[in-house]
């Protein structure tokens, strides 16, 4: 009878596998033939979802259903290669097959002995970034969400090990009494880099923010003054990849000064630290391996599922000072490397394993010609435009364009009328961002492995399309 019960209840999870594999498939297959974004109507339809929590549930089939007919037109074509919007980069084949393996695998990453499988890749996929990106062999990382939590994950083993220096012990004490902590970073610092500050209790209204150049850098000299005046624990914050420009902090100048001063060095380089994985871009990055930590994100610019980053420290004791949680119940870890204690979280997805099938199908070669590629594309959107009459506003040196038509009500109007004609999808920004005289600008990132030539000929035609339809 048990046996009977048990060969049903396989039957009927494998049809339901079988199903969700053959929606996915359609939704990957229908990707070229619809607008990027969705329209009011699809949007309007998502109220399906919006129902009281059944009280006796519902078949999985009629579930799935309900998700692929509702949910799919719903969804914004991201993974696509025609999404210019937030640094967004699509799953590759070998990742998005791994992340459906890792998902029926179902492991809980947190300890060696809940998953052997796991806790192998976690180790490897570390080993191999920090190799590709050209860190000390002794850095070590975690796996986490996103550049944010990597930012925070970084900015409280900072915290902790510069006050450590002072003799305080803020995983015993507190950070109340202790030794206040300087923070420098730019005046373009990212967003997720002023919310990592506030979240280690180190206030983000106390930073010391140091002026940019006109491309969005730090300033060189102005950086190094500040670092002069470096008073008691600091920490340094900077910039690999400008979320607008594609620019770059000086790091060769900045991180020697910095260190001479006592000061920590964290970079957050959520796609513009991919750079030092590329030989044709690495020098916009000369300097970057000299740092005490590093955040970056495997979810834009190595085209890996959402969510996936890491946080990277170069001396892996002060990670582990921070983020090492002991129990009773808890094995001896001597000598093991154990992701929850590295990390915020306790259990936690495998995240490494996408990584992991995402690095060994490239290879050195092929992170290094998706980087390129991008780059390539990007300035050949930036020389579409301006033929087109349009201005950019900074150099393109990465993935980045930032493009301007006009006035910024003219500017507006064109990203509205892209985001509606569906050819594309690009969003806006304002340039210099921390200034109160920014120009509005429509911001363009390719980060997109299927992204092509023919790709960017067609969103720069229907950009340009769309604003000689606006302005006669």
């Amino acid at each position: 009878m048990q046996d009977g019960v048990a060969a049903e209840r396989h039957a009927a999870q494998e049809e339901v596998l079988r199903r969700g594999h053959d929606a996915a498939q359609r939704h990957l297959a229908a990707r070229s033939g619809r607008p990027v974004a969705p329209s009011a109507s699809d949007i309007e339809a998502l109220s399906a979802f919006d129902i009281e929590l059944p009280t006796h549930g519902t078949e999985p089939l009629q579930t799935l259903d309900l998700l692929e007919t509702v949910g799919g037109p719903g969804t914004i074509t991201s993974n696509g290669p025609r999404y210019f919007g937030f640094v967004t980069g699509g799953a590759q084949p070998a990742a998005m097959a791994a992340a459906a393996l890792a998902s029926a695998w179902d492991q809980n990453a947190a300890l060696p002995v809940m998953s052997p499988t796991a806790a192998a890749l976690d180790a490897v996929a570390v080993r191999w970034v920090v190799d590709l990106l050209g860190l000390a062999p002794s850095a070590t990382g975690t796996f986490c969400g996103g550049a944010s939590e990597a930012n925070l994950i970084a900015m409280i083993a900072a915290r902790d090990a510069v006050l450590a220096k002072e003799g305080w012990d803020v995983q015993a004490d507190g950070l109340a009494g202790g030794p206040s902590i300087t923070v420098i970073t730019s005046a373009e610092t990212h967003a997720s880099m002023k919310k990592a500050i506030g979240l280690a209790g180190l206030g983000r209204d106390q930073c010391v923010l140091v002026e940019t150049t006109p491309q969005g850098a730090m300033d060189s000299a102005a950086g190094l003054e500040a670092i002069a005046a470096v008073d008691g624990p600091t920490i340094v914050a900077l910039q690999a990849g400008n979320v607008n420009t594609g620019h770059s902090d000086p790091f060769a100048e900045l991180i020697p000064a910095a260190h001479d001063a006592g000061a920590w060095v964290h970079v957050d380089g959520a796609f513009g630290l991919w750079a030092a994985a590329c030989p044709s871009r690495a020098d916009l990055v000369a300097g970057v391996a000299g740092a005490d930590s590093w955040a970056v994100d495997a979810h834009k610019w190595l085209n890996v599922n959402y969510d996936s980053a890491l946080a990277l420290i170069a001396d892996g004791d002060n990670l582990a000072r921070s983020m090492r949680a002991d129990g009773a119940y808890l094995p001896s870890s001597a000598g093991e490397r154990v992701p929850m204690n590295l990390g915020l979280q306790m259990s936690q997805r495998a995240r490494a394993i996408e990584v992991w099938a995402a690095l060994h199908t490239l290879g050195r070669s092929g992170v290094a010609d998706l980087i390129e590629g991008s780059c390539a594309l990007a300035e050949r959107f930036a020389e579409q435009l301006v033929v087109g009459g349009a201005e950019v506003l900074h150099d393109v040196v990465l993935n980045q364009v930032l493009v301007a038509f006009g006035s910024d009500d003219m500017t507006d109007a064109v990203i509205d009328a892209v985001q509606k004609d569906g050819t594309c999808w690009a969003g806006g920004t304002s340039w210099p961002a921390h200034q109160p005289n920014a120009r509005k600008a429509m911001r363009l990132s390719v980060s997109g492995w299927e992204t092509s030539d023919a790709d960017i000929d067609a969103a720069a035609a229907a950009i340009l399309r769309c604003w000689s339809s606006l302005a006669s």
